[in-house]
């Protein structure tokens, strides 16, 4: 991902009011490895229903705000929409953004389970396992995990175009 400055973030939200984009809490941007993410994401440290993330559509930055409610004892585990691995033991949550435009302005939101900590990045850099690339060798599996990543990275944009739909 394209190494972003406060500015640039802030300006890259598409279903926000001015107000919001204001009061988001930033995390640490000295601090992110961006050779190594396909989107930036991170949890409000205010306000604990709202969460962030930036991914790249078309070569610009478009920016969400998602909200999500807190775990319950009774939550049913769900598979990440955005990364898919299924070795993870922490399940999903299901983050909404309200759409951009006129159509969020009338309430109109749209959904999907994401990894509760944004480590999608981490998921699909990991080594893959002996059940998804048998008797491989070296190239095969770093070819598995580019394909791993460039596939995060359209599903993430798809989610993020679908947000900043405004029809």
């Amino acid at each position: 991902m394209q190494v972003l400055t406060e500015g640039q973030i802030r300006d890259a939200f598409v279903n926000t009011t001015v107000r919001e984009v204001r009061q988001a809490v930033l995390p640490d941007l000295e601090a992110v490895a961006w050779d190594g993410i396909e989107y930036l994401g991170w949890h409000d440290a205010k306000r604990d229903q709202l969460s962030y993330v930036v991914a790249e559509v078309d070569g610009r930055p478009v920016g969400m705000m998602l909200r999500t409610q807190p775990p319950s004892p009774q939550r049913r585990k769900m598979m990440c929409a955005w990364c898919q691995d299924v070795t993870i033991s922490d399940p999903a949550v299901l983050y909404v953004a309200r759409r951009g435009g006129a159509a969020g302005r009338k309430g109109d939101t749209i959904g999907t389970a994401v990894c509760a900590d944004f480590r999608c990045s981490r998921n699909v850099r990991r080594p893959p396992s002996i059940t998804e690339v048998s008797g491989a060798d070296e190239a095969e599996k770093q070819f598995w995990v580019d394909r791993q990543i460039e596939e995060l990275r359209e599903r993430v944009a798809a989610f993020a175009g679908e947000v900043a739909r405004t029809v």
